[in-house]
């Protein structure tokens, strides 16, 4: 019998950064020189107090299985940082903890959605959205979020996306690829559409925290009929570590649970005892890092705007700066590999954050100003042999 790949598996949409990526550690295992602002891997090492508690919990042997849902002193810190952060009330019996932000996806997903049924994401968004959910037999509804309104989804166009079969409006916030934040009366507006018509809202609030302007707003403040993802791995520099959390309304946590126990089991128990350190003791080393991102972002934003490329939006919240580029071309795929291999610059390519994203590129500074420097002055050189 002929090999068969599944319709399931062949619908799924590479997340073509990462092919960028792969590309570019092959030309650096060649000896090629790269400055990546590819992909938002962060390059601080994960905070001292951390790794030393993960080291303590393994060897004080906690490195069997938790409960599914996560352990109680995790949720529980979870729990009070919404108290002291952002004033609301979460229940730590509505949190499971997960494997990072992309397994939290699926159980959100999978706990909500039957074939057929329609989510709003915005465009530019996040790749893995609209896979997740076609991946089990959602669909994806696209709603323009353009530069020209600061990326926002405008309401009265997320309204008129809503059909009998939509249940959920999904926003992300500071957003991945923009680094813009949606304001709290966008917030409080989508929260009230989506409570009119009896949908609910999923918050991907992973880059909380990395906010350099204004003051981060939980969608909990302004609805419970919300779903909010979040996790450790951009603010606390722990990419590799995987882990994250779904808060989720009541009705959901069991079938969120059983979706955990069956694909994931649970995650690990010594990187989730070291979660509770990182909420209680890291405090100062995010500061820390939080005002070197925002020097980058300082250097990079009117760096990339000298050589011509287009930021009308002001990025202010995690670390991209998302550029117009139809000046160097309008396939973003392919002037991203030309870059790659003539200028020995890795950004990533519009076109992965969807259709209204063509023509433009992601430079992510989770790098030294000095190496963003160097990248800069390529890409200048780069332009300025092809004019």
């Amino acid at each position: 019998m002929p090999d068969h790949v599944s319709q399931r598996a062949r619908a799924v949409r590479p997340f073509v950064v990462m092919d960028v990526v792969a590309r570019a550690k092959e030309l650096e295992s060649q000896g090629r020189d790269i400055v990546r602002m590819d992909v938002g891997d962060p390059d601080f090492a994960t905070p001292e107090v951390v790794t030393l508690a993960a080291e303590a919990a393994m060897e004080a042997g906690d490195t069997g299985y938790t409960q599914s849902q996560g352990l109680p002193d995790l949720r529980d810190a979870v729990a009070a940082r919404f108290g002291s952060k952002y004033g609301v009330t979460v229940d730590a019996a509505d949190i499971v903890v997960t494997q990072g932000t992309s397994p939290a996806m699926l159980l959100l997903f999978g706990s909500l959605l039957d074939p057929g049924d329609e989510v709003i994401i915005a465009d530019p968004c996040y790749p893995a959205y609209p896979n997740y959910i076609a991946f089990l037999g959602g669909v994806p509804v696209r709603v323009p979020a353009r530069a020209s309104d600061g990326f926002r989804m405008r309401i009265e166009e997320i309204e008129a996306a809503i059909t009998p079969r939509t249940r959920c409006i999904m926003i992300n916030s500071p957003s991945n690829p923009t680094g813009t934040v949606l304001p709290a009366e966008d917030l409080a507006a989508i929260a009230g559409l989506a409570e009119r018509h009896g949908l609910y809202v999923a918050s991907d609030e992973i880059y909380h925290g990395l906010d350099f302007v204004g003051q981060d707003h939980t969608i909990l403040e302004y609805t419970d009929r919300a779903f909010v993802l979040n996790g450790f791995s951009k603010l606390y520099s722990m990419t590799g570590w995987r882990l994250g959390y779904v808060v989720a309304p009541r009705p959901f946590v069991r079938p969120a649970e059983v979706i955990q126990q069956n694909f994931f089991l649970c995650a690990n128990h010594f990187v989730q005892v070291a979660g509770v350190t990182a909420l209680l003791k890291a405090g100062p080393d995010v500061e820390r890092m939080r005002a070197l991102y925002d020097e980058r972002r300082r250097f990079l934003v009117p760096a990339l705007r000298g050589l011509g490329l287009g930021i009308e939006v002001e990025p202010t919240a995690a670390f991209y700066a998302f550029a117009d580029a139809h000046q160097w071309g309008s396939d973003s795929l392919a002037l991203t590999y030309r870059l790659l291999e003539e200028a020995g610059v890795a950004a990533a390519p519009g076109i992965d954050f969807g259709p209204g994203s063509e023509g433009f590129l992601r430079f992510s500074y989770a790098t030294s100003v000095e190496r963003l420097a160097e990248g800069v002055e390529r890409l200048r050189a780069w332009a300025q042999a092809n004019a």
